[in-house]
């Protein structure tokens, strides 16, 4: 019973994650297309497209 609390919380912290890695692509300065697959990669591969995201992924861009 104790597995399945702790594989239910690690889903939840990754679905989190995964949405605010969603909310940051879409306000990032990227073109559509990329914006697109990203969000996309971050649906379909949730863990490894958050990862990815972290290490090679757009950024918000400034309000100048």
């Amino acid at each position: 019973m104790d597995g399945m609390r702790v594989q239910g919380l690690f889903g939840l912290i990754v679905l989190v994650l995964d949405v605010w890695a969603v909310i940051n692509v879409v306000q990032s300065n990227e073109s559509m297309t990329k914006k697109v697959i990203w969000v996309v990669a971050i649906l379909i591969l949730p863990l490894l497209g958050f990862l990815l995201w972290i290490i090679i992924g757009p950024r918000k861009g400034s309000a100048a």
